[in-house]
């Protein structure tokens, strides 16, 4: 759970940056840093959200304030090497190219009609034309990729469920930086619409993936079991979304 974690005394306790909005400077860049404490946890922990959007320490309950500055401060060299090697973050305007179901498709805005999302041909190539007020244009994008996912997705949790003999309490749909999808202890599914700019094998893998857990909730062999039953490339899609996925949550759809 996300809760305080700096160990605090007197006048410290006061200005608690536990109670703040955390960022870290990072590679000329400042990055907002999530600090979770975790009962479990033996030592910390350090992760980049997918996209290089943000940073997550996990840490042990009751930790001093000054062990976490030192731990970043021990791996600022590898932060760094490694937000280098992360793919761009383009932001989502006219004359770009996203995926849709691993296709690319080239973003057109056409202002004269009212504000939609339409898949046509352009200059004999894929394209996804937004009508409307240019400045709503990433926004009807991403609702457009929700509505894709809730149409592809939703089908694909009910074949799944038949075949795994489990029963899916809600579906839902986010954008997540950190996961694809999670499934919850009582059965609620829920997947990044992101995933709709991924090839179709990708986004059944996705589905059977959350859907083995409803079963199995792990990662032991007979999860993967299942989730090969249900998909039988799973092997495939997974070193897909392995290669491919920070690309993906790279996408800047914020306006």
């Amino acid at each position: 759970m996300a809760r305080g974690f700096f160990r605090r005394t007197g006048q410290e306790a006061a200005s608690s940056p536990a109670a703040q909005q955390h960022t870290h400077d990072v590679a000329g860049r400042s990055l907002p840093l999530r600090i979770v404490e975790n009962a479990r946890a033996k030592r910390l922990t350090l992760r980049i959200d997918a996209g290089g959007r943000g940073l997550r320490i996990t840490v042990p309950p009751g930790l001093a304030r000054g062990e976490v500055e030192r731990f970043l401060g021990r791996h600022q060299g590898w932060l760094e090497a490694r937000l280098a090697r992360l793919p761009d973050q383009p932001q989502v305007r006219p004359g770009i190219k996203i995926p849709l179901r691993g296709v690319p498709h080239l973003i057109v805005h056409e202002s004269g009609r009212r504000g939609s999302v339409s898949v046509e041909t352009v200059g004999g190539a894929p394209a996804l034309v937004v009508h409307g007020e240019r400045a709503h244009l990433s926004r009807r994008l991403a609702d457009f990729l929700k509505r894709q996912a809730k149409a592809d997705i939703e089908p694909l949790v009910a074949r799944h469920t038949v075949t795994a003999g489990r029963r899916a309490c809600s579906v839902r749909f986010k954008d997540t930086s950190s996961r694809w999808g999670s499934c919850s202890s009582d059965g609620n599914l829920s997947f990044s619409w992101r995933i709709m700019m991924a090839p179709p094998v990708v986004i059944d893998y996705l589905v059977a993936h959350e859907v083995a857990h409803l079963k199995e909730m792990n990662h032991g062999p007979k999860f993967w079991a299942l989730c090969r039953e249900l998909c039988p490339r799973t092997d495939e899609a997974k070193a897909w979304l392995k290669r491919n996925g920070g690309a993906l949550q790279a996408i800047q759809f914020g306006e």
